[in-house]
């Protein structure tokens, strides 16, 4: 039997998503202690400049340097992305394992408090928070943390339904373990896996749903920078200068695509009857 770790660098889209996600993640750790230029200086002077051995990647409308520009705005993709899945995860896995350790009257009203949490997608609840509370990256946090709530709740409860099922939960049972010790020791570690997998998918959903929302305008506000921004301040000058939204979509893209491949290399080593099935 070959271990995990044998598997998992034998998985090719494992192996390149996790390579994708690592590059995400030290683009982000690097803005923290370098950039070339600073991402918040305007310099008119500059703009619009081509790329060359001072600037690699040109500068944008107001002189700002792009590839400084990409490094934060890496950052800014992580950070709702972790927060906002975080949300969903704590609060849906919490939801789920209650109602599928209660059952009755507790699963029902929950299931239908998931099902009308799926009338509000992402934008929509920013769209709601903006109008109340105004544009920015803590609203667009909670909003896409809302979104993921009910995803979390549905998975962990289909999940843990089925554990409940199985033999060892049985003989737990009959050894006077209470619904609780049972959920905490036995039913979340078997459904841990599910999780992350689905927590993984989730994270690259969240860094499409903040580009998404910076672009309209309802996410990350200046000066800090985000690539859906940055795409939104392009778009009026893509044939001037058709790189400036080639960039932060090729860094959207490449983000969601490394995520979605982890989270799909993910599921095959933690279920390798699914990868036998392809």
């Amino acid at each position: 039997m070959m271990s995990l770790r044998q598997r998992a660098l034998g998985h090719p889209s494992f192996v390149i998503g996790a390579v994708l996600s690592a590059l995400l993640i030290l683009a982000a750790l690097l803005s923290l202690v370098w950039t070339p230029y600073s991402p918040y200086e305007i310099d008119m002077a500059l703009r619009l400049q081509a790329p060359d051995a001072s600037h690699w990647l040109g500068t944008d409308p107001y002189g700002r340097d792009i590839a400084s520009l990409l490094l934060v705005g890496a950052r800014a993709s992580i950070a709702v992305g972790v927060i906002a899945v975080g949300i969903g995860l704590l609060v849906g896995t919490a939801l789920g394992l209650l109602a599928s350790a209660a059952r009755g009257w507790t699963e029902e009203i929950i299931m239908r408090l998931a099902d009308f949490g799926f009338a509000f997608p992402a934008i929509l609840s920013a769209i709601m928070l903006t109008a109340v509370f105004g544009p920015g990256m803590v609203n667009a946090i909670i909003a896409i943390g809302i979104y993921n709530i009910p995803t979390f709740a549905r998975i962990t409860r289909a999940s843990a339904n089925q554990v409940w099922g199985r033999e060892y939960v049985l003989a737990a049972r009959a050894a006077g373990k209470g619904a609780w010790r049972i959920t905490i020791e036995h039913v979340l570690p078997n459904i841990a896996s599910v999780l992350i997998v689905q927590a993984t998918i989730r994270f690259a959903i969240a860094i499409l749903a903040e580009a998404a929302l910076s672009y309209l305008g309802l996410g990350t506000q200046p000066p800090q920078p985000s690539w859906g921004r940055m795409l939104a301040e392009a778009q009026t000058l893509l044939f001037q200068a058709p790189m400036l939204a080639v960039y932060p979509g090729v860094a959207i893209a490449l983000a969601v695509l490394g995520l979605n491949l982890m989270g799909d290399g993910l599921r095959d080593l933690f279920d390798p009857k699914l990868a036998r099935r392809r």
